[in-house]
């Protein structure tokens, strides 16, 4: 099969334009390409993670309840 390559510059706006005419099928396609399990996570954000984890685990009294971080923010 031939390929081609073609580079189009287009806005987000554009790009935005262009999702809301896919049917429902091809958005749920396109949201499962962008957001596969196979996207890598830098490791400056997995460092980050588990430092707030340890964080948690040392010190669980400085966290704060969801529901009650929610309530005072509604």
């Amino acid at each position: 099969m031939d390929t081609a390559k073609i580079n189009i510059q287009v806005n987000f706006q554009q790009i935005a334009e262009a999702v809301k005419q896919l049917t429902p099928k091809e958005k749920l396609k396109l949201n499962e390409l962008l957001w596969n399990e196979n996207t890598p996570i830098p490791v400056e954000h997995q460092q980050l993670v588990m430092s707030r984890v340890k964080d948690a685990s040392e010190n669980p009294e400085s966290m704060l309840d969801w529901d009650e971080v929610s309530s005072r923010l509604a």
